[in-house]
């Protein structure tokens, strides 16, 4: 497919675009840009320098990709900003790149960014990622694949949140989330764990099973989560995706976010 590229926007003769991609008008394309194949940039969307952008993503009006990061550290180093396929990012949503931390802020396939949506610096995105209307990232976030953040949802710089996991409209995320689970509340708590999500992703019934004993033991009983862990170690039997929870907990750095507070 040929290049379309409107005759009102402004793009750099240095920049790297691929067949089949389409730059509406008022678009701004800078030097340090590559573009794969079939993508389409909306009216006035900025794809500021160091953003790499793969094959069939949706980016619309007003979006700004790659902008510097918003950190009084940085200096202007030469970072990226680096998305995958097929990922969409509605209007006004901003992507940072990185700082000369990590280098490198990435986000991967099929994700949905709605408007409004922000990554911050030195973000790692995973694939099938959601973030709903407003919902933010502080810098040095994690966010594993097929996670759903609802809408003016903020998450505090340097959180971990686990694949497969679901976190409400409107609560703050300051602590790590553990996979497979539902948040909600404030503050940000375990609800349950993510079935309807997990039947939906194909996951076993034994496997739903297992996890929901290792979310009982972790937060319906009266033990601390190391306790709960060692407790798992016996009680539970192996499978990857309760492997998946033991490992996010032993590399936890903020900690994970409780459960209810029992009275």
């Amino acid at each position: 497919m040929p290049i379309h590229i409107d005759s009102r926007a402004v793009v750099s003769p240095k920049a790297t675009i691929s067949d089949g991609v389409q730059v509406g008008p008022f678009a701004v394309i800078e030097d340090d840009v590559a573009i794969g194949e079939g993508t389409t940039i909306g009216a006035h969307a900025v794809i500021h320098s160091g953003s790499r952008i793969g094959r069939e993503c949706r980016i619309h009006p007003m979006a700004a990709i790659g902008g510097f990061p918003q950190d009084l550290k940085f200096k202007g180093e030469p970072t990226t900003l680096e998305i995958g396929d097929n990922t969409v990012v509605r209007e006004f949503v901003t992507l940072n790149r990185a700082t000369a931390e990590t280098g490198r802020t990435i986000i991967g396939s099929n994700c949905l960014f709605m408007a409004y949506a922000h990554v911050g610096h030195d973000c790692v995105v995973g694939d099938n990622v959601i973030l709903a209307n407003c919902s933010a990232l502080g810098g040095h976030v994690h966010v594993g694949s097929w996670v759903i953040l609802g809408g003016l949802t903020p998450v505090h710089q340097f959180c971990h949140i686990g694949d497969h996991a679901m976190i409400g409209g409107g609560f703050r995320v300051v602590k790590d989330v553990p996979p497979y689970i539902l948040a909600g509340s404030e503050p940000l708590i375990f609800e349950r764990l993510n079935v309807i999500g997990l039947r939906r992703r194909g996951f076993s019934e034994k496997s739903i099973e297992l996890l929901d004993k290792t979310y009982r033991l972790i937060y319906r009983s009266s033990l601390n989560v190391s306790q709960a862990v060692a407790r798992i170690a016996e009680e539970v039997e192996p499978c990857p995706e309760v492997e998946t929870v033991l490992s996010f907990i032993a590399k936890s750095k903020r900690g994970i976010i409780s459960g209810y507070v029992h009275h």
